[in-house]
């Protein structure tokens, strides 16, 4: 494990680039997934994986990557950015939108991008879908840079949506009581679930804006990173976000507990880094560090000054660890 502290000389991103191809790739059940290209179509394929779950894909991490060296490739998952049908319609059904459904869309992704191997970089919710997908087809990963580690297991979901309230009672209460009255007491993630589909709009509205607020809540003490970032998202992305995010957790993502720690064997002849802020309240660092000593073939490196939503110091990280992997 290695640590960086604000000392660190800060590295800035490429230029923004715009995409040299992009689409809409049919992957069955009625779902269409945007995916573009960019930087240099004969270069190192690296695929980005966004966070949420629902979220959609940041267009701004094209400039993580070396274009003259990298074959960008990113992608919307189901129901969210430019996918369709988008997740904002209450109409739309998300019952084919589940882990094992982004799986194989990643893999369907390759296949139609004539793509062998590809370095995976993502965090959040990323990080859980990549660890995912490269257990599955570790054939298919050349590398991997996590960010802000999640293996979205019961014991993470519990410690975002109920733990996190010690340091933040009052902003918790204002969240749960979003909640019909008799919702309240029991598994709040369900009942979010269940209740953001509300045939009523202003029901809806009201607990998307207070699922937002509570995780703009955990992240508010971020003043190096994206305090707010998830109010920010305008209406039919919020309503997209909260839908799909709140579906994953309720389901426990559909993954047994500790599976991907439990797999990571398969990781094996993969090298990775893990790159996690020390101040991390919404994914504390235990989850990386677990990770790290199941998976020989990567490093952790600690970023002091960073939370969640990352400051100058980790952006440095991520950009020499994609520039690292660029010349193997």
């Amino acid at each position: 494990m290695s640590t960086t502290n604000s000392e660190t000389a800060v590295v800035e991103p490429f230029p923004p680039i715009e995409p040299y191809d992009k689409g809409l790739l049919d992957v069955g059940d009625g779902n269409q997934i945007y995916w573009e290209t960019s930087g240099n179509p004969a270069g190192k394929p690296a695929l980005v994986v966004h966070g949420g779950p629902g979220s959609g894909g940041t267009r701004g991490a094209r400039k993580t990557f070396d274009p003259a060296i990298y074959r960008i490739v990113l992608f919307d998952q189901r129901g969210c950015g430019e996918s369709l049908p988008h997740a904002s319609d209450p109409a739309v059904d998300l019952s084919c939108n589940t882990t094992e459904h982004l799986i194989a869309d990643m893999e369907r992704l390759r296949t139609h991008l004539g793509i062998d191997k590809w370095l995976l970089y993502g965090g959040s919710w990323g990080s859980t879908l990549i660890l995912a997908y490269a257990e599955r087809f570790p054939e298919r990963v050349s590398e991997i840079v996590l960010v802000g580690v999640t293996m979205t297991t019961l014991e993470e979901t519990d410690w975002l949506y109920n733990g996190v309230a010690r340091f933040l009672p009052e902003q918790w209460e204002a969240f749960r009581d979003a909640l019909p009255p008799d919702e309240r007491d029991g598994d709040i993630v369900l009942a979010y679930s269940r209740a953001i589909n509300s045939p009523d709009p202003a029901t809806r509205t009201a607990l998307m804006r207070a699922w937002c607020a509570w995780e703009d809540a955990v992240i508010s003490h971020e003043s190096l990173g994206s305090p707010g970032q998830y109010s920010a998202k305008d209406d039919a992305a919020m309503l997209a976000f909260v839908r799909i995010c709140s579906h994953f957790f309720a389901n426990a993502a559909w993954l047994a507990e500790d599976q991907l720690l439990d797999n990571a064997d398969k990781l094996a002849g993969i090298p990775g880094v893990l790159i996690h802020g020390r101040l991390d309240l919404s994914s504390p660092l235990s989850t990386a560090w677990e990770l790290i000593k199941a998976w020989p073939d990567a490093e952790l490196q600690v970023i002091d000054d960073s939370g969640h939503t990352g400051s100058p110091q980790m952006r440095t990280a991520v950009l020499e660890a994609v520039a690292r992997f660029g010349h193997r």
